[in-house]
Order: C-alpha cells, then sequence, then structure tokens
C-alpha cells in the first residue's frame, strides 16, 4: 500500500495478506523443486508422525490425493511410511534425516522472507499481530 492508497477492509487485507505468505511458500518451494502443498506436508511433518486421513485433514486431500503426495515424496527420500501401532491397517508418514534437513532449511528460509514482512512494525504491533492471527487460525469453521 502506497501513501496515496486507503485503508484496506478487512476482508482484502486478509486476502491480500495471505496472497503474500502464498508467494513467500511459492518461492521457497520452487527454490527446492517442491510445491506448496510438498512444501505444507513437510512443515507439518516437522513434530508429528501422523497417519494418512490426519494428514488428509490437514491439508484438505482425499485418500487417492495423499497416497500421491506422500509417494512423491518418499521417491525423493523426504518422507517415509511405518505401520502404525494402533491399526495395522494403517501407515504413519514421517521425514527422514534428508526429510528433516530440508524441512529445517525452508523453515528457516519461509521465516526470514515472513520475518522481512514484519520488519518495519513494533515489538508492540508484531505481539498483537501474532495474537490476532492465532486467534484467527484457531477459530471455529463452518
Amino acid at each position: 500500500m502506497t501513501a496515496d492508497d486507503g485503508p484496506l477492509t478487512t476482508t482484502d487485507a486478509l486476502v491480500q495478506l495471505s496472497f503474500r505468505i502464498q508467494r513467500v511458500l511459492a518461492a521457497t518451494a520452487a527454490e527446492h523443486d517442491l510445491s506448496v502443498i510438498q512444501l505444507r506436508l513437510l512443515g507439518i511433518l516437522r513434530d508429528r508422525t501422523p497417519g494418512m486421513v490426519e494428514l488428509g485433514r490437514f491439508l484438505g486431500l482425499d485418500k487417492s490425493s495423499m497416497t500421491g503426495l506422500v509417494s512423491r515424496a518418499e521417491k525423493r527420500g523426504l518422507v517415509e511410511r511405518s505401520p502404525s501401532p494402533d491399526d495395522g491397517r494403517a501407515v504413519r508418514v514421517a521425514l527422514t534425516p534428508p526429510g528433516r534437513e530440508l524441512t529445517a532449511h525452508c523453515t528457516a528460509e519461509v521465516d526470514r522472507r515472513i520475518a522481512a514482512l514484519t520488519d518495519h512494525l513494533t515489538p508492540a504491533q508484531r505481539t498483537r499481530l501474532t495474537t490476532l492471527a492465532t486467534t484467527l487460525v484457531h477459530a471455529p469453521t463452518d
């Protein structure tokens, strides 16, 4: 927004911010020959080893799409499947050591790029933004 632009509505501000964040994710993913959905998969696996159904819920994908996504990541050596200890028919998905290394690198790059978007904010404004964004992320959905 330039000095001549008027204030945005809440909807416009959030949509335009989401576009900027998506550009950050797309650029980071592209630099590592990943799609945005592959980058999201790696990000989800940073701190958990979910089953395929749970992964599908996180990513909004059906079973066949999840199978293809995980298979492609597995072929690249980024993830591995293992039997679920709770259900013999289910599998869990986890990062491999190379997948963990790539995920850490991409996470640092996304963190750096998003931090650059907020460099002009005061610490109090950053804290407020984080609080508001967290509230929106955890809000019930339709």
